[in-house]
């Protein structure tokens, strides 16, 4: 069984084990950014066995001098575009961006008032 995570600063717990059933709850909902930086691009590009210019050119979308993964509109609401929304499950893990493998211990749920905000979204949540 994997052990409940604490970090310092935040005042909630988080039970990873919660991911196998809540159905990719971070990876769909609202609009949002997914934020990949230059590693994070070659390493998913390798992952997914095509070059970085035709990563770049399917799968991302410049915001100012930023790139984030694209999102499609399935089933009603937004999702990353690596998200098998038939499986409920990451295709990129293995490789999956900083963003993705920080949450849900992101720098806005340290702020008391967000922490009901990110409970909402994700089941692994103990307070």
């Amino acid at each position: 069984m994997q052990d409940i995570i604490k970090k310092d600063g935040y005042k909630f717990f988080f039970y990873p084990k919660a991911c196998e059933s809540c159905e990719g709850r971070c990876c769909r909902g609202e609009s949002g950014y997914i934020w990949v930086n230059k590693k994070e691009i070659e390493d998913i590009a390798k992952f997914l066995d095509i070059n970085e210019e035709e990563f770049i050119k399917n799968c991302l979308k410049k915001v100012k001098y930023r790139f984030s993964i694209k999102e499609i509109f399935v089933g009603g609401e937004y999702q990353c575009l690596f998200f098998d929304y038939e499986k409920k499950r990451c295709e990129i893990y293995p490789v999956r961006p900083t963003q993705c493998r920080t949450f849900p211990f992101w720098n806005r749920y340290k702020d008391e008032k967000n922490i009901e905000e990110v409970k909402k979204e994700c089941p692994g949540i103990i307070r």
